[in-house]
């Protein structure tokens, strides 16, 4: 039993059980002093975090397939479904008392039910999706954090909002809280702000923003980890204030996305590859022996006449073959001149021909177009951190760094880019228009979807994107137009065919849907996989498109050709 997909949840019981959900839908239980897997369990679809009830009888995971579950440990079996959300469930915890779960979705609301998964009550005022939730020590509150900025409290009795805390309107992706009813709260600015005695207080504690924040009653410590690929262990003391005991940079098999405290002096970690990851904080050592890369494919391209492919292993393949390795995650692949750019977790640009190290950015990348400007070929790199870097060749085999676009404050989700503008949208929902000739900005379109903005692409007389609200939307010199898409799940990505009439969507569940542009229609719903769709792009012929996948394969997509 292993992963094949990503890892983004981890929990643990004492020094006994290990928990890990993956985005290969699966949810596996492992022996703590063993490191070996008892039990494996699956989601319909991504399965986001999990977590032990404070007795260790009781697992809950969560999942994008709109449900949470509990598991009966350490037999695995399946004791209810939690059901009723409309879109991705990201957490589900255990009351102190372990008779009561609360789920948080991206649906904007948080839920109670008992463990025969029996709804409780609902909770309904955040105005954007609702990322992490957690019990207070007594169990009369809960208390939750959103893309929405703000950090809430709810009465578990009426259902009702007693306290809101705003972040300064920054997304706050993760929250904590001690016995004694202290929350602390990070941001993706990097800061943790610390909520207790009336008050709030925010530290400065990391270059980018903060996944996912861990706290240990017992031992006073918390832990941060942010995608400037850094740990941090912090102490609290009486006066509620912070002090580092230590850091660690993040071996590039970690995913920056969970954590768990399990034993004396260890913490263990979500990764890239087929099982967990162990730190061992009091002598800063890493365990991370034995962990296979997960097959994961995250992008795709024809280039030279040939089909090239990355992905969570960081190994270049071409026509299915590896070549060449960067020895890191990577979330693109990009022509550009004799170069073929590909970049990730780590923030670096690499050429993935040769593997040479050709830039190193403060966060991890995301997406690429190339473009013309002045006559010469440039490359444009989104990244984590809201930032679009501008390059040019530098010599055969070099890249230089023109310029470092403000485009979003949030992740860059896609980039694409015609002879006037550059195009992005971002994790916000955002999109925008960045001129060309000076890099400025032509127009913002605040919440140009409804829900986090996933991809975009380059057709005939401006640009497309998709997102999590289901939409496709043409951002056209004509004007906007907006159709609803066939997906009943996220869309994660979009590509246009070679001559521009035919759009492809993909989703996190493995569906495609194609779009003639001529007659503003849809062809029928395909799925070639049930795992997601990472990256969709024609394949050099003229209505054909190549789609790669968690599952590790390379689908070929035809489009239905007019009579």
């Amino acid at each position: 039993m292993k992963h094949i997909g990503p890892i983004s949840g981890i929990a643990a019981h004492a020094a006994e059980f290990v928990a890990t959900a993956g985005y290969d839908n699966q949810v596996i239980l492992w022996n703590a002093r063993t490191g070996l897997p008892i039990h494996r369990v699956h989601h319909d679809h991504l399965a986001n975090q999990c977590a032990f009830s404070a007795d260790g009888k009781h697992l809950v995971s969560a999942s994008s397939d709109y449900t949470a579950r509990i598991w009966e440990v350490p037999s695995m079996r399946l004791k209810a479904v939690l059901s009723g959300h409309d879109d991705d469930v990201e957490m589900a915890v255990f009351s102190p008392d372990g008779t009561l779960v609360a789920t948080c979705s991206r649906d904007h609301v948080l839920r109670i039910f008992d463990l025969q998964g029996e709804l409780k009550g609902s909770f309904h005022g955040h105005q954007a999706d609702v990322i992490s939730v957690v019990w207070s020590p007594d169990g009369k509150r809960l208390i939750s954090s959103s893309d929405d900025g703000t950090v809430r409290q709810w009465d578990t009795a009426s259902f009702a909002q007693c306290d809101e805390v705003d972040i300064g309107g920054v997304e706050t992706d993760t929250i904590a809280i001690t016995r004694n009813g202290v929350v602390f709260a990070g941001d993706d600015e990097g800061r943790i702000s610390i909520i207790g005695q009336g008050q709030v207080r925010s530290v400065a504690a990391h270059a980018a923003g903060i996944k996912r924040i861990v706290w240990n009653d017992d031992k006073q410590l918390l832990v941060t980890l942010s995608y400037d690929r850094s740990a941090i262990l912090w102490r609290l003391d009486a006066q509620h204030t912070l002090s580092k005991l230590r850091s660690t940079a993040l071996p590039s098999i970690i995913w920056p996305r969970s954590c768990a405290f399990v034993g004396e002096e260890e913490l263990v970690f979500a990764t890239f590859g087929s099982r967990y990851a162990t730190w061992n904080y009091e002598r800063d050592q890493w365990s991370i022996d034995g962990i296979q890369p997960a097959v994961s494919i995250n992008a795709v391209v024809s280039a030279q006449g040939q089909q090239y492919s990355i992905g969570d292993a960081g190994l270049l393949f071409r026509d299915n073959k590896p070549v060449t390795g960067v020895g890191s995650l990577c979330n693109f692949l990009q022509p550009f001149g004799p170069l073929l750019l590909t970049g990730g977790q780590m923030g670096q640009v690499f050429d993935a021909f040769t593997g040479q190290l050709l830039y190193q950015h403060r966060s991890p990348l995301n997406c690429g177009t190339t473009f013309e400007k002045d006559g010469v070929l440039h490359a444009l790199i989104g990244t984590y951190t809201g930032e679009g870097l501008v390059f040019i060749l530098d010599g055969r085999d070099g890249l230089k760094l023109v310029a470092s676009i403000a485009m979003h404050d949030n992740a860059i989700k896609g980039v694409a880019a015609n002879d006037r503008y550059l195009f992005s949208v971002c994790a916000s929902a955002d999109a925008a228009l960045h001129r060309i000739d000076d890099f400025s900005c032509a127009r913002h379109i605040d919440n140009a979807h409804s829900r986090i903005s996933n991809g975009c692409c380059q057709i005939a007389g401006g640009f497309a994107s998709i997102g999590r609200d289901l939409k496709l939307r043409l951002w056209l010199e004509s004007g906007d137009e907006v159709y609803d898409s066939p997906h009943q799940h996220s869309i994660k990505c979009i590509g246009a065919s070679a001559d521009g009439a035919i759009i492809a969507t993909a989703a996190y569940n493995g569906t495609v849907a194609l779009f003639d542009l001529g007659t503003r229609s849809w062809q029928p719903l395909q799925r070639p996989t049930a795992s997601g769709i990472s990256c969709i792009t024609h394949s050099g012929q003229q209505h054909d498109f190549l789609a790669s996948s968690y599952d590790g394969n390379i689908y070929g997509i035809a489009a239905r050709r007019a009579s």
